[in-house]
């Protein structure tokens, strides 16, 4: 079994920053992540969406943001695994970790950096007579690229930013946008939705009751009014359902690792109870301190997370490795 001097455990923002950082202090390092593709809320949510709170950039793209971060994590090199769930952790007796995947495969590392966010992202679904069986096939939960939806019909289902935000965008280049939402107040800024009102059709008190199709693609959704039950088939190519994800943390709670709804304890080290394990990002929670879920604010806390486990390996390391022009050319002198 190989073993690591760090095992990541999340594929999102800050748990590629982490891979990225355990590599500039000469750690060897294994990311696992269960989504197809890396980059987390930044590639599932909103692709499209412009982030303006990353130093460095007035505004970056999500998606493009998301393959700067892939691309800074993998230069020095560390190992992948995506589609693949970290299931379980257990202490050896050699006082290192094992973790445990959903494939049946097992890794083993001195020490953890838990970076999960949320968890695994599973979308809300409303449960719609064949909502299932058109998912891919015009029925989504998210838009990965606006491109898709050129010169479509377009049906957003909910009343949030997001989907508020998807209608008003697709609206430049789709067909057509039409939006549903089962009340008459909505979530989303009451800009948007004074935009969305110019720019789409809107039917308020409004569900969807049933997807048609012809058994390759959507043609057609059935809504109704969910105050007189009357009905309306609309013709459409693509459905958008926008009502959310859930953030499954899977066996997270079982791991032994102290928790405060769902969100694990760590100290002013980012450690948590367990020794040798760590925690960055949206899931860490720390007493005492404001709790920002913000990427910049992970970036920081898998930085320190990664020092002090640098130090927890090797007891002569320093905390502090030096700015990271020194750490590079000292990487890049070491592997010459």
């Amino acid at each position: 079994m190989t073993e690591y001097d760090m095992i990541v455990i999340g594929g999102g923002p800050v748990g590629l920053f982490g891979t990225f950082y355990a590599g500039l202090r000469d750690m060897k390092a294994l990311l696992i992540d269960v989504q197809d593709e890396l980059g987390g809320q930044l590639v599932t949510l909103y692709p499209e969406k412009m982030v303006y709170d990353v130093g460095g950039f007035p505004g970056i793209q999500a998606y493009e943001l998301a393959q700067r971060l892939v691309e800074q994590a993998k230069m020095f090199g560390p190992s992948i695994r995506q589609r693949e769930w970290a299931d379980m952790i257990e202490r050896t007796q050699d006082n290192m970790w094992v973790v445990k995947t959903d494939k049946g495969n097992q890794f083993k590392a001195k020490t953890i950096l838990i970076a999960a966010g949320i968890g695994r992202m599973v979308p809300s679904r409303l449960g719609a007579k064949g909502e299932v069986e058109y998912e891919n096939k015009g029925v989504y939960y998210t838009v990965r690229r606006k491109k898709d939806f050129e010169n479509k019909r377009v049906l957003v289902v909910g009343g949030g930013d997001s989907a508020v935000d998807w209608a008003i965008t697709l609206a430049s280049v789709a067909k057509s946008v039409t939006l549903i939402h089962r009340r008459d107040q909505f979530r989303a800024h009451e800009r948007s939705v004074k935009e969305l009102y110019k720019v789409a059709t809107v039917y308020t008190w409004h569900e969807l009751k049933e997807v048609k199709g012809d058994g390759s693609r959507v043609t057609q959704a059935v809504i109704f009014d969910n105050r007189t039950k009357d009905e309306k088939v609309l013709d459409v190519d693509a459905i958008i359902i926008s009502i959310g994800f859930k953030g499954d943390l899977g066996n997270i709670p079982k791991w032994g690792v102290n928790m405060k709804g769902r969100d694990i304890i760590v100290n002013e080290k980012m450690e948590t109870n367990l020794p040798g394990v760590y925690a960055a990002g949206d899931i860490a929670y720390q007493e005492g301190t404001p709790k920002l879920a913000l990427i910049a604010v992970g970036f920081a806390q898998a930085a320190i997370a990664v020092s002090v486990a640098k130090k927890y390996v090797d007891p002569n390391a320093s905390l502090f490795g030096g700015h990271s022009s020194e750490m590079a050319k000292k990487f890049a002198e070491k592997a010459q």
